[in-house]
């Protein structure tokens, strides 16, 4: 018997959802904007203690080996990049939602935050192969945030879940999204993209959330930024960094070849890549 979920109850779990703080906005609004510099990220950064806080404690951590303490954004921001800082923005933000475990994926805690963030790194590779020209920033945060609605649907998910395996099994369903429509009447991809509107989140980062599984539904100028995730969160499974009992149980869309000069060789070196950085960023990002 199909088990659909109250529709209802995830809005009201969404609404419930407290908002980004103005200067987590202001940095996803800014890295959205190709035309954007590093000083409009430094003004919003500096602006805002907190995240100074966490930036300079990222940038001092061992994992750099800087000889000398770090005191001032400006260099935080040269050793760290953009990419650090909107990392260490959002999990401010998101912390919690990222850390939990997603019961309706027999993922551990903490798994969303890794696989999110492996994604982030792969999805930036990807992008650097673009056949025109590409905010290789802008494809970090989306990957970023390109699974968040799993950490509300979980919960919701959790009594349906091993029926989802049967279905990708036996044949009925072809990938696990499908199975998500079909025993839920919903799924993640839509619960995360009311979660972006929810955070008043750049329609850019609205759109990877919503199409990453099936980046030609994405509006044509978006398509690019959106299947470089899509690829991104493939490569991050393939290299085991999933969010549980979903793990490569999507399809590949080859519309990608469009936008991306992928072949074997590069794959894999974005792969390895992207193992390395993960490796640093997480140790720098933890709390």
């Amino acid at each position: 018997m199909s088990k659909v979920v109250d529709r209802e109850a995830v809005r009201q779990a969404i609404e419930k959802l407290p908002l980004f703080s103005s200067a987590a906005l202001q940095l996803l609004q800014v890295i959205s904007d190709p035309d954007h510099e590093l000083e409009d990220v430094i003004k919003i950064v500096k602006f805002d203690s907190a995240l100074t806080m966490r930036v300079l404690k990222a940038v001092n951590s061992p994992v750099y080996g800087l000889v000398k303490e770090v005191t001032s954004i400006d260099r935080a921001l040269s050793y760290l990049g953009e990419r650090m800082v909107v990392s260490i923005a959002v999990q401010e933000n998101t912390g919690q939602l990222f850390s939990k475990p997603l019961e309706g994926y027999q993922s551990e805690p903490g798994g969303l935050w890794r696989h999110d963030l492996f994604t982030a790194i792969a999805s930036r590779e990807v992008a650097r192969y673009a056949n025109g020209n590409f905010d290789l920033d802008l494809a970090f945060t989306g990957g970023l945030l390109h699974d968040i609605g799993k950490s509300v649907f979980a919960t919701f998910w959790k009594d349906a879940s091993l029926e989802a395996l049967g279905q990708i099994e036996q044949g009925i369903v072809s990938d696990y999204l499908m199975a998500e429509q079909d025993l839920a009447g919903l799924d993640h991809t839509e619960v995360g993209y009311e979660m972006a509107r929810h955070w008043q989140l750049p329609e850019s980062l609205q759109a990877v959330i919503l199409h990453h599984h099936h980046p030609a539904e994405a509006i044509e100028c978006m398509q690019p930024l959106v299947y470089a995730v899509h690829v991104g969160d493939i490569v991050s499974m393939m290299a085991g960094c999933d969010t549980g009992s979903d793990g490569l149980k999507y399809q590949l869309d080859p519309g990608y070849q469009e936008f991306f000069n992928l072949s074997p060789n590069v794959l894999a070196e974005i792969v390895l890549n992207s193992e390395e950085e993960f490796s640093k960023a997480e140790a720098s990002l933890v709390s």
